[in-house]
């Protein structure tokens, strides 16, 4: 049977408990550079099992939010060194999470050259922040050629290579909250008619060619996904035929052996509810480890453990005010709520400085 502070197995890491730190942008990483305050952050909560980082952007094209981090020149895996160095000194594992941000973007927040690309051209309702000019409402992206499309994948493919460079333990894929990946999955979003939408093997195309050849490139046991079906996220939403379509891309994932899908429910946010029958059928059909994320506390996450319905759970929010998660779970002690001001503020106020 298994248990939150018990140790698990993935891929080629033994982890220490079955706690994963959950993926937050915290945007403090000016000119898009990881640094020592990051380090300090991420080192301070290393008693995880495992830490995913931010979003990380691949591509200067994927950079849509102010000051989160890139991984695709050599002063970003420098940076990114100081924090896989100061996480496994402290016994810790840590997959940085690659989250290209497609549409989901401001010209504001791109540096010279960069471009607000995706599948289609469909717009997205609502605003985003900038550091320049506050509140901004979301421009039209411009739909990807077939060549910009292939030079994403690339650029994918080699921000995988410069995180094995930085030190890190492996790889998650942002395929959820409507972010590129998911942009080419959803419907709703991806309105293209060649090889990359239109069918479902069309949708399938982008996220299926970029997981081969990551996991071709570092190793299947050490790139992971995470989904979020039926969120609400930036404009994307349920479909029809999305269970099966979810199924078929979980089979698929399975079949090129990556080590695990991480699947994201924000009913505790007030996204619509993920069914359980669509949470088993993607469970029974992976093959590798399931991680279970949203709103978790340790009662339930032990509950959803010892019924089997995921190998690791990661919690988000309460390892924000709560470095010492872990042990502070384990003791059953009172945790502190975070400061929702802070979460996206520059300097170490609400992120190291708690």
């Amino acid at each position: 049977m298994k248990s939150l502070y018990q140790t698990a197995q993935l891929g080629p890491l033994s982890l220490k408990n079955r706690i994963v730190m959950a993926p937050m942008t915290r945007s403090r990483a000016p000119g898009n550079l990881p640094n020592d305050l990051m380090a300090k952050y991420y080192s301070e909560r290393a008693s995880a099992g495992l830490i995913l980082t931010e979003g990380t952007s691949p591509s200067p094209n994927g950079l849509g939010y102010p000051r989160i981090p890139g991984l695709f020149n050599s002063a970003q895996v420098e940076g990114w060194k100081k924090v896989t160095d100061a996480v496994h000194r402290q016994g810790g594992h840590i997959f940085v999470q690659l989250m290209h941000t497609g549409r989901v973007s401001h010209p504001l927040n791109l540096p010279p050259g960069a471009r607000i690309l995706a599948p289609s051209a469909v717009p997205l309702s609502g605003t985003m922040w900038t550091d320049a000019q506050g509140m901004q409402p979301y421009p039209l992206a411009a739909e990807m050629s077939e060549t910009e499309i292939l030079q994403a994948q690339q650029e994918y493919v080699t921000s995988a290579e410069l995180a094995i460079q930085a030190g890190f333990d492996g790889v998650e894929l942002h395929g959820a909250n409507g972010y590129l990946l998911e942009q080419f999955l959803n419907p709703n979003v991806n309105h293209r008619t060649d090889s990359f939408g239109g069918t479902v093997e069309g949708r399938l195309k982008f996220v299926l060619d970029v997981s081969d050849q990551i996991a071709k490139k570092i190793g299947a046991e050490r790139l992971g996904i995470r989904l979020s079906p039926y969120g609400v996220f930036n404009d994307t939403g349920p479909f029809p035929g999305i269970d099966d379509f979810y199924v078929e891309l979980v089979r698929r994932l399975s079949a090129l052996k990556l080590v695990y899908v991480h699947l994201v429910d924000h009913t505790s946010m007030g996204a619509p509810p993920l069914g359980t029958e669509i949470k088993r059928l993607l469970r029974s059909n992976f093959k590798g480890n399931f991680i279970l994320s949203g709103g978790y506390d340790a009662a339930r996450a032990e509950k959803d453990l010892s019924d089997d319905k995921g190998d690791l759970v990661a919690f988000g929010r309460p390892f924000i005010a709560n470095p010492n998660l872990v042990e502070q779970l384990q003791r059953h002690q009172a945790l502190k709520e975070p400061n929702p001001e802070t979460f996206y503020s520059p300097g170490p106020k609400g992120y190291t400085d708690l």
